[in-house]
């Protein structure tokens, strides 16, 4: 068992048979009484999302998870494919625990997968990852000056905005958290 003070972002904990992952923390004291902590948590078997409140001092079940480093391979809707490089196992993940990650998974993708006794409930991204520009409305003259963006479709689908200077070929950076353009490349 753990504190509820001790939640943070990124933390996994089980409550009421449910694993959950937190994806925001707020702690809040006021003048009198317990403090309160906000989360925001994902349910990592469902992918729901949804907020909830402690007061300090409760406790929650802390989870023992295991993680293994492997290189993405295909998808074939339901599933997504990776490899273990150590191992050459192939590890097959539901579409539905890659909700967040599938726009920006491409052939060769380091990842790393989280396992709760053996069933895989989240896959953690790099940061950053460079795609191919796919598809881009050109650029009209006189919309540099402002700072205009447009959106982008890039190589796995995924829409993305972006600055007017950048062009159909043109590799991008794309952040993972919240996908967002970086930088050309």
């Amino acid at each position: 068992m753990i504190d509820v003070n001790e939640l943070r972002k990124g933390v996994t904990f089980e409550i009421d048979g449910n694993l959950l992952k937190v994806l925001d923390y707020e702690h809040n004291k006021s003048g009198r009484g317990n403090a309160s902590i906000r989360i925001k948590a994902r349910n990592l078997r469902t992918g729901a999302t949804f907020e909830r409140t402690f007061t300090s001092g409760n406790r929650v079940q802390d989870v023992a998870l295991e993680f293994q480093n492997v290189n993405y391979l295909y998808s074939d809707g339901d599933f997504y494919y990776f490899m273990n490089n150590e191992t050459f196992d192939q590890p097959a993940v539901p579409a539905k625990v890659l909700v967040d990650a599938a726009p920006y998974l491409k052939e060769g993708i380091p990842v790393k997968l989280t396992f709760y006794h053996d069933e895989i409930i989240d896959v953690e991204l790099p940061i950053n990852v460079d795609l191919l520009v796919t598809s881009a409305e050109t650029a009209v003259r006189g919309d540099t000056a402002t700072g205009v963006t447009k959106q982008v479709t890039v190589e796995t689908g995924a829409k993305v905005m972006v600055p007017n200077f950048v062009k159909e070929g043109d590799t991008i950076r794309v952040d993972t958290t919240n996908g967002n353009y970086v930088t050309r490349v």
